[in-house]
């Protein structure tokens, strides 16, 4: 049947998925609680656990990530780095979930190994279509350019680096990162 209604569950697993998003954004996942989470979903905490049996696992839930990579195969090779962190600032800029993800990587492993399998699955084959030779070497240094300007720029809110336009940051770090893909150590 094309006009069947919604099941009442899956508004409350988007409804608690939203509120996971939002809480593990704000507080990180250490200090985010399943308490927490169900009252910002306006629902019993029970139904957290029902619904995603603890903690690790509703962050795996909420921390579904694609980084939406654009096609960059019409794009000439002098220019992917720009288009790429022009992409990955509107990510950061656009979503919590990666904002989550960062925060709670740091302190925890389940979220670390959602990073790290984000970027594996979705940033290596990039680098492989660019750099066949050392994809995982060059994906890796990609990750860290942009995570590391995550971190700077919207976790920690470095002033040098927040009072930063768009524009500036693209022209400082694209030429790294196109280093990282298409240069040769020194």
């Amino acid at each position: 049947m094309s006009g069947e209604r919604p099941r009442r569950s899956d508004g409350t697993r988007a409804a608690i998925l939203r509120a996971a998003r939002e809480r593990f954004a704000a507080d990180g996942y250490e200090r985010a609680t399943i308490r927490a989470i169900a009252a910002d979903a306006a629902i019993d905490p029970s139904m957290v656990m029902r619904y995603y049996g603890n903690k690790e696992r509703l962050f795996a839930a909420a921390a579904e990530f694609d980084l939406r990579l654009p096609d960059l195969s019409a794009v000439p090779d002098e220019e992917v780095a720009t288009v790429l962190i022009r992409h990955f600032l509107d990510r950061w800029e656009g979503d919590e979930t990666l904002m989550a993800l960062l925060r709670a990587g740091v302190t925890n492993p389940a979220a670390a190994d959602r990073m790290r399998e984000i970027f594996a699955t979705q940033l290596v084959p990039l680098a492989e279509r660019l750099a066949p030779g050392e994809p995982l070497t060059r994906a890796g240094l990609v990750a860290s350019q942009v995570l590391g300007l995550a971190l700077s720029r919207y976790v920690l809110k470095l002033p040098p680096i927040t009072a930063m336009t768009r524009a500036e940051v693209v022209a400082w770090t694209a030429p790294a990162v196109r280093h990282y893909l298409r240069g040769r150590p020194d």
